[in-house]
């Protein structure tokens, strides 16, 4: 005989199907899911996923109950304002026994009477951006809204990287350093990408949601958020404002008085903050190494490069390239600075890094660019009175020293193998030879007859005199007579010439047989001082005219004059969530006072996404400008602290300092 127990109990089991489950709320666990997928750094607040990683959520039940194996209900998710299924924008997908692979699926995880614990899983291919959730049975439901991002942690995503140490360095890492100077003088300076402080992450969405593709096609543009490729072009063209309602604005001829001048910006936090609370107008002013750190902001796997002589800073991303031929996936070049349209827009690439270095010109995107970059001849001409042009002998290796930071240290790490083989190296003259290039490999350098170069001293600080020199040397077996003109010019990193701050000009300079003379030319500050740009930087050049074969012998070489060291000490044990203080001088090293002086500090999780100015009293030459500051950490771990100094003749001074908070 069944009990009316077991009677009821089958009654349930056969109408349950048919009964809706009430929703009272939904628990995105936010904060164990955030956790497990790398994104508790942008606050547990809110649901921020990767794809192609399972994550969990619970619904609160008011009514109805679940019964595994009877229960049935579908997810919607839906990104973008048209979003279909057609497009990869929309996907409904029914509860099932297990996760379905490379797409979206639902499995219960647990199920009480008042509970039902649920796991969603995402395919490694899906589009990144915000989502909406809703549960489906019967009815619509609308749940919460998530964020979905790229998952350089799953191998199924074209972002994924099997390496700890670079994961932590290139996603996680919220500071670092970019490489500026000279080839001979690399000078690290701090930066604080802070993609993790508050707004940034919001920030960065938008700017994919400005773009012109997605004003233009809303549909086609949030359909292509699923590739890499795209995304680094969208972000490589809204860096740059020159076609769009991009975030900077370029300028180069020091004039910045209606903005913030580029060198003296230490992060990308106060450029992606402003540029989104003024209703995405431009942000004044950019050059490379700024674009270059803001495209890198918010972005996936991603590192800032300097490429020495024909100074320049870009981004390498890494992916795959399911778009080209094997071989070429790994570490792929960008450039948001905007120089060249590409399909229509300032940006530039991405493209392999390997085939820059293969010579492999045709690969998408932006090859021919970014090869010469790295592989171009300089040639310098001479104009006589007469208004003729001479081509010169002048010698100068495009593309040396191509540095980034070091993974896990504050060491600078040479890849310049990575975009090219060595000098003169039978790989090389075969890349020349495939990118058609050969005149670079049939001229070969000589030592035979006159040369020139420039030798330099020891130390050049500002605030200093010291000396340069013209090194000539007559391989001959003749006596010479030759005109030397030897000039220092103020300059700025892109070449452009200042006003003269040294020169002379000797009209007979002779030289015996296999002779070599060095001739110094003094560097005085009190000429320099009034010429110098803010990046420090001086330009050398000495034209030697022989007399007797009117042959005309350049060199060239620029030198960056070292600042002063920003010391900082910390005073106390720094801990999370406490107060911490900081003591933070410099030596005035000019022999004149420094005026309208102002220390400016940031850092990630130090600062709360904000810049400290403090302005100083004037500090007189040989004095110390000193100033004591106070932080309250929000997380523990490593963190830099990054400070600026500006007054009115020793401007944009970088120091920075490695912080462990406990």
């Amino acid at each position: 005989m069944v009990s009316q127990f077991k009677v009821l109990r089958i009654i349930n089991i056969l109408f349950s199907s048919f009964t809706d489950l009430e929703i009272s709320r939904c628990d995105l666990q936010c904060e164990v899911n955030n956790v497990n997928h790398h994104t508790d750094l942008n606050g547990t607040d809110r649901l921020i996923v990767r794809r192609g990683q399972a994550f969990t959520l619970t619904l609160h039940l008011q009514s109805g109950q679940f019964e595994l194996g009877v229960s049935t209900f579908s997810l919607v998710v839906e990104t973008g304002p048209c979003a279909n299924e057609a497009s990869k924008t929309k996907a409904e997908f029914v509860l099932s026994e297990s996760p379905v692979e490379n797409s979206w699926s639902v499995v219960a995880s647990h199920h009480d009477e008042y509970s039902l614990s649920l796991s969603i899983s995402s395919p490694p291919n899906a589009c990144i951006g915000r989502y909406s959730l809703s549960f489906k049975q019967n009815r619509s439901i609308p749940l919460e809204d998530f964020i979905l991002l790229f998952n350089p942690w799953c191998p199924g995503d074209s972002v994924y990287m099997n390496d700890e140490d670079s994961l932590s360095e290139y996603v996680l890492a919220q500071d670092g350093l970019i490489f500026r100077g000279t080839h001979k003088s690399t000078i690290p300076a701090a930066w604080n990408f802070g993609q993790f402080e508050p707004g940034i992450l919001d920030a960065c969405l938008r700017l994919l949601d400005e773009n012109p593709k997605f004003l233009n096609n809303a549909d086609r543009d949030c359909s292509k958020r699923c590739s890499p490729v795209y995304i680094t072009r969208v972000v490589s063209a809204m860096v740059n404002c020159n076609d769009d309602k991009g975030v900077l604005t370029g300028r180069w001829d020091n004039n910045y008085k209606d903005g913030v001048s580029p060198m003296s910006w230490n992060g990308s936090v106060e450029i992606l903050q402003d540029w989104d609370t003024m209703s995405c107008k431009p942000v004044k002013y950019g050059q490379c190494w700024v674009f270059a750190a803001v495209g890198c902001t918010g972005n996936f796997l991603i590192r800032v490069i300097t490429n020495y002589l024909n100074f320049h800073c870009w981004v390498e991303s890494w992916m795959t390239r399911p778009d080209l031929k094997s071989g070429f996936d790994g570490w792929q070049a960008s450039d948001p600075t905007p120089q060249e349209r590409s399909e229509g827009a300032y940006c530039c690439g991405p493209v392999p890094v390997r085939a820059i270095k293969e010579g492999e010109l045709t690969v998408k995107y932006d090859a021919p660019f970014v090869f010469a970059e790295v592989n171009a001849d300089e040639v310098c001409f001479i104009k006589r009175k007469d208004g003729t042009q001479e081509k010169m002998h002048f010698t100068a290796k495009v593309g040396e020293k191509i540095s980034t930071k070091g993974v896990g240290s504050d060491k600078r790490e040479d890849i310049t193998h990575l975009y090219k083989y060595p000098e003169g190296s039978d790989e090389e003259r075969k890349v020349f030879e495939k990118a058609n290039h050969q005149n670079k490999l049939l001229k070969e350098d000589t030592e035979e007859g006159l040369n020139i170069k420039i030798k330099v001293s020891q130390e050049m600080k500002m605030g200093s005199d010291f000396d340069v020199f013209a090194v000539i040397t007559n391989n001959t077996p003749m006596a010479k007579l030759c005109r030397l003109m030897f000039c220092a010019r103020a300059a700025c990193y892109n070449s452009v010439m200042g006003i003269e701050c040294g020169s002379k000009d000797l009209l007979n300079v002779q030289l015996q047989p296999n002779e070599e003379k060095q001739i110094p030319l003094r560097v005085i500050y009190s000429k320099y001082c009034h010429a110098i740009t803010d990046q420090n930087l001086i330009k050398l050049a000495a034209l030697l005219i022989d007399y007797g074969t009117k042959d005309a012998i350049l060199a060239m070489r620029d030198i960056y004059l070292e600042n002063p060291p920003i010391k900082i000490k910390i005073l106390g044990e720094p801990k999370a969530n406490r107060k911490m203080a900081a003591e933070i001088s410099l030596i005035n090293p000019l022999s004149e006072s420094l005026d309208d002086c102002t220390f400016c500090m940031e850092g990630a999780n130090l600062t709360q996404g904000k810049i400290i100015r403090e302005k100083i009293s004037p500090v007189a030459p040989g004095q110390e400008a000193k100033v004591k500051v106070y932080f309250c950490p929000t997380k523990a771990g490593l963190r830099k602290l990054v400070v600026d100094f500006n007054s009115n003749r020793l401007r944009d001074v970088k120091g920075y300092r490695n912080v462990i908070i406990a």
